[in-house]
């Protein structure tokens, strides 16, 4: 680790020198490359000289116990247990900062809500859930892009697609994958039972460059037809809602949202993209799930990661073993500290498993 956090700390002298290279100011695609590295390896390498302070300090103590004043010894002792103790912290941290990042973790995030087991509860669950996400995105300050939804019946949702931008909202969402249960007295229950429904959420990383997943037009059949929902003249008289199969993969998107076609075609298309990135990373990853012993992030979608119990008021993530009784604040979008735990819970994992190896 010690040799890695050298290495950095050279890279970052270089890519200063480089910032301050005139040929490279005019360079913009350089430049921000470099910018952006930089940013990243600045608190790195910050972290490393923390820590090589507390190695200093560790021997200047150490020097000090083999005097004759016992004064000093006992002094040289209580600094020597803080400069042992701060240096196993740092050092904890800079494991962490070295860990394997995420290349998708900083950047936006489709999210896909499908209403499940349970009849019409699981319509109005979908919907609840839909809500909370939007919720939680206003709360961050992302942007929210409808994409498709496809109302229920007697009320909530079958299916919502959505795009949210922003920063870092892959990393926060992506522990949502997976199966959500809910627990709860439908209101058309007249005796008072609990029902259980389920709901699948999936999050896609948005693909930065729709070529990176190399979309031929002759795999694709695009089909056209009236958006259906609220809108007016404009719903019965445009065909401006799309939707896209991939032939090969038999995949398939809609959007309906927009008024134009070309721009419903576009957001299908950079979703589809999405899609098959994502099919594409877990195949990679079913060849080593095996060995893979992160407890979260596998994004199963047929995992029951999640229990909403309203008679409880009480919220239970399987994968952690995480309970909260404030039921009607997570439904409101106050789930941040529950993706941190995830993310802190993936990272240990994570650091755990770099040690063994």
């Amino acid at each position: 680790m010690l040799l890695k956090l050298e290495k950095l700390k050279e890279r970052l002298d270089e890519i200063q020198n480089a910032l301050l290279d005139s040929d490279t100011v005019k360079d913009i695609e350089k430049y921000t490359q470099l910018n952006k590295e930089f940013s990243e390896l600045k608190p790195i390498v910050e972290k490393f000289d923390e820590y090589n302070e507390t190695i200093i300090r560790n021997e200047g103590a150490t020097s000090l116990l083999e005097s004759e004043d016992d004064e000093i010894k006992e002094l040289a002792q209580i600094e020597l247990d803080e400069s042992q103790q701060e240096s196993e912290v740092i050092e904890k941290d800079l494991k962490f900062m070295l860990l394997p990042k995420d290349s998708a973790d900083d950047g936006s995030a489709y999210l896909e809500i499908r209403a499940g087991a349970g009849g019409d509860e699981a319509g109005i669950f979908a919907g609840d859930l839909f809500r909370m996400y939007t919720r939680l995105a206003e709360r961050e300050g992302w942007g929210i892009e409808i994409i498709n939804t496809r109302p229920a019946e007697q009320g909530g949702l079958k299916e919502a697609v959505a795009k949210l931008t922003g920063k870092a909202v892959f990393k926060v969402m992506k522990f949502e994958s997976g199966v959500h249960r809910v627990q709860r007295v439908p209101e058309t229950e007249s005796q008072g039972r609990i029902h259980t429904s389920t709901c699948t959420v999936a999050i896609l990383p948005e693909t930065e460059e729709i070529q990176d997943v190399n979309i031929s037009k002759s795999d694709l059949r695009v089909d056209t037809y009236r958006a259906s929902g609220a809108g007016g003249q404009h719903v019965n008289k445009t065909d401006s809602a799309v939707r896209l199969t991939h032939i090969p993969s038999g995949l398939v998107v809609e959007c309906q949202d927009g008024r134009s076609q070309h721009k419903n075609k576009e957001k299908a298309l950079s979703l589809l993209g999405a899609k098959l990135k994502q099919r594409e990373l877990e195949e990679q990853q079913e060849s080593i799930a095996s060995e893979r012993k992160v407890l979260v992030g596998t994004g199963d979608r047929s995992e029951k990661i999640r229990t909403y119990n309203f008679p409880q008021g009480r919220m239970t993530d399987h994968r952690i073993k995480l309970t909260q009784h404030n039921l009607d604040q997570i439904m409101d979008g106050d789930i941040k500290s529950i993706c941190d735990a995830l993310l802190s819970e993936n990272q240990l994992a994570m650091l755990s498993q770099l040690e063994e190896d």
